[in-house]
């Protein structure tokens, strides 16, 4: 999704988001991540302003201090890696082998035999849940995917992809300065 990301040619602009939009969406966070309960406050400040950035194909991001901190295409808001650094509890972990780290790094989704090889751990999530994707022998997340199967399918098959890498690494969203608009 952010493969090719840039910022001056994909915002189509930045407005400051209402207190009554932001308690929507808080709302719906807490729903979606009820982890962050007790740090909802820290990550959406109610004293600070959030700005809301659209971009093309339905991309919307929320920024606070001008950081993307969420980020939604047409659905859910899922958080950013930077955030997910901070607050790594927030999404269920699955991790893949060393040998994906390079496919994952340059925006491949993530193949069923890739969670399944020695190496790798899944936890057992449904199907359409955000994932954070972790790496064998690595501290800290490095992408962040969509389940396009349950664990469970995803061990009796083993083939096709597992899960769809929305998020990683140095991708444009990753690499995106903070907005002052």
């Amino acid at each position: 999704m952010f493969k090719k990301f840039d910022e001056k040619e994909n915002i189509s602009g930045t407005t400051q988001v209402k207190t009554s939009v932001i308690r929507s969406i808080r709302e719906k966070l807490l729903d979606k991540y009820p982890d962050i309960k007790d740090y909802l406050d820290q990550i959406l400040p109610k004293k600070e302003p959030i700005k809301l950035i659209k971009c093309h194909e339905r991309i919307e991001i929320l920024a606070i201090a001008g950081e993307p901190v969420f980020f939604k295409q047409r659905d859910d808001f899922m958080p950013t890696l930077k955030l997910l650094h901070k607050y790594p509890f927030i999404l269920p972990h699955q991790q893949v082998d060393r040998g994906a780290i390079q496919f994952v790094l340059s925006g491949a989704n993530i193949m069923c035999p890739g969670l399944t090889s020695p190496g790798a751990k899944m936890v057992d999530t449904d199907k359409d849940t955000v994932v954070a994707i972790m790496a064998e022998g690595k501290e800290h997340a490095l992408a962040i995917g969509v389940m396009k199967m349950s664990a469970t399918d995803i061990k009796k098959v083993n083939k096709g992809v597992g899960v769809e890498n929305i998020h990683y690494l140095l991708d444009g969203l990753w690499q995106m300065k903070s907005i002052k608009k």
